[in-house]
């Protein structure tokens, strides 16, 4: 998966992987199936999944640009690091759900681009 718009290279990128709508996406290191950090080299990152079964899934990404293992916002609720969700499903008051978010995945390779939004 492929990583777009960056803002910079500070931090890292969080991969999230959910199969259940349980923590998505706020709760990615609690919840998620699988997960990775990637550091950022150049404004450009990409996570790789391995070995996952066919299932229904869907992907956060959050450019966590202090490390802290979570998307930070502001005392609005509005998130102050990039992120971003596979099938380039919205944030509009809110996380989007998963199924909005959610793919099918039949167990060949899949090459997912995922922009973020600051």
């Amino acid at each position: 998966m492929k990583i777009l718009d960056i803002r910079n290279s500070t931090g890292g990128v969080a991969c999230a992987l959910f199969e259940s709508p349980e923590g998505f996406p706020t709760e990615y290191l609690r919840a998620a199936t699988n997960i990775m950090v990637i550091k950022i080299r150049d404004k450009q990152a990409r996570c790789d999944f391995e070995d996952i079964p066919p299932g229904t899934y869907a992907l956060a990404v959050v450019h966590d640009e202090n490390m802290n293992g979570k998307l930070d916002t502001n005392l609005l609720g509005i998130p102050k690091e990039g992120y971003g969700f596979s099938n380039d499903a919205k944030a509009l008051f809110g996380a989007p759900s998963f199924p909005a978010a959610s793919f099918p995945y039949d167990g060949q390779n899949l090459e997912l681009t995922i922009s973020l939004s600051y």
